[in-house]
């Protein structure tokens, strides 16, 4: 548990958030694209409106924030594309809800810049808000129908972190400076991303799969199905370490709750431990969900780059090549409408494959 003197690359938005703590208003727009550090200051922030000593204290309330398992502290994540009507009616109802141990209440809202069906309805619960709740509103960019409601917000900007940024993170947390770098050139700006990769022995050798696939395509439809599934079963096996992060966490938490209700739990204590669980069990299928995504949009950026070096050697001329990455950046760009991963990469090696 960090806190904001954990944020990397982020001294603005930590000054702003320390002071903002002092005296909170009612809503917050954090703005800035993935990966730098938004969530982990929304939760650092949170635990500083909530705890009675202010937060950066390590204290129990804290932990619990910084757990998952404070009552006071609701993430509202986004169940498909973007929230839906119903979790928009499910925040009017949380908003207007007093407060179970604090003082606060703190609705955090990832992925805003998706919610354009329930701005209507969120707009009106910021215009009127109640006195003890704040939201904290996260978005990768301001989209036009979100203007309105990203002016009753204070914002909060956080920039991209550079390759610099995040070998340094990395090597001050013990990676090789030579490992770091690598991690860095592949991570997409996210340091959440690079320290996965950081420990990931099977990084480089996905990278190659992807970059040798122009290569290997042969115009043979048994060519593509065989690449499909082998580039599949590497998405399936990049899960690994956040599997193993996942675990620890697992395990840290019913730590905690062992430590806190002892060895003979009350039955509020039990069902506070299983809400606990299951907001983590929830929060780790969001998690799992998001690095395959991750994970093939960085295939698919090594897909293109080895498109981008087959037309600067010559091996393949320019109009071939453009469109092959146009093909693939419009894949990339369409996974965030949640598509099925093997008929879309089967599809995007279908239409290469045509390209000769």
């Amino acid at each position: 548990m960090k806190g904001l003197a954990g944020l990397v690359g982020q001294a603005q938005a930590v000054t702003a958030l320390r002071a903002a703590a002092v005296k909170p208003v009612h809503a917050y727009l954090f703005v800035g694209s993935p990966g730098t550090g938004k969530m982990g200051a929304a939760v650092a922030f949170a635990a500083m409106l909530v705890c009675p000593n202010g937060g950066d204290d390590g204290c129990e309330t804290c932990r619990r924030v910084f757990d998952g398992t404070h009552p006071d502290v609701v993430v509202v994540e986004r169940e498909g594309a973007a929230l839906s009507i119903a979790q928009a009616q499910q925040v009017t109802r949380l908003a207007t809800r007093s407060p179970l141990e604090a003082t606060r209440t703190v609705l955090v809202l990832p992925d805003m810049h998706l919610a354009r069906l329930i701005s209507p309805a969120l707009l009106k619960t910021l215009e009127e808000p109640p006195a003890s709740t704040v939201f904290l509103l996260m978005a990768e960019f301001v989209p036009p129908d979100m203007v309105t409601i990203a002016s009753r917000c204070v914002r909060v900007e956080f920039r991209a972190l550079t390759e610099e940024q995040l070998t340094g993170a990395l090597v001050a947390e013990g990676v090789p400076t030579e490992r770091a770098a690598s991690v860095a050139a592949l991570a997409g700006g996210r340091l959440d991303r690079a320290r996965l990769l950081a420990g990931d022995p099977e990084m480089e050798a996905r990278r190659r799969a992807w970059e040798e696939v122009p290569a290997r395509l042969d115009g043979s439809g048994a060519t593509v199905a065989v690449l499909a599934e082998e580039l599949l079963e590497h998405l399936k096996r990049s899960a690994g370490p956040l599997a193993s992060r996942q675990e620890a966490e697992r395990a840290r938490l019913l730590e905690n709750n062992a430590e806190r209700v002892g060895t003979v739990p009350s039955r509020l204590a039990q069902s506070a431990m299983r809400a606990g669980t299951s907001e983590q069990d929830e929060r780790f299928k969001r998690e799992q969900r998001r690095q395959r995504t991750d994970e093939l949009r960085s295939g698919l950026a090594a897909l293109a780059r080895a498109y981008r070096d087959r037309a600067v050697a010559g091996t393949l001329p320019a109009q071939q090549a453009g469109e092959a990455v146009r093909l693939i950046d419009g894949l990339s760009a369409d996974l965030a409408f949640n598509l099925g991963e093997q008929l879309a990469v089967q599809a995007l090696l279908v239409r290469l494959d045509r390209l000769g």
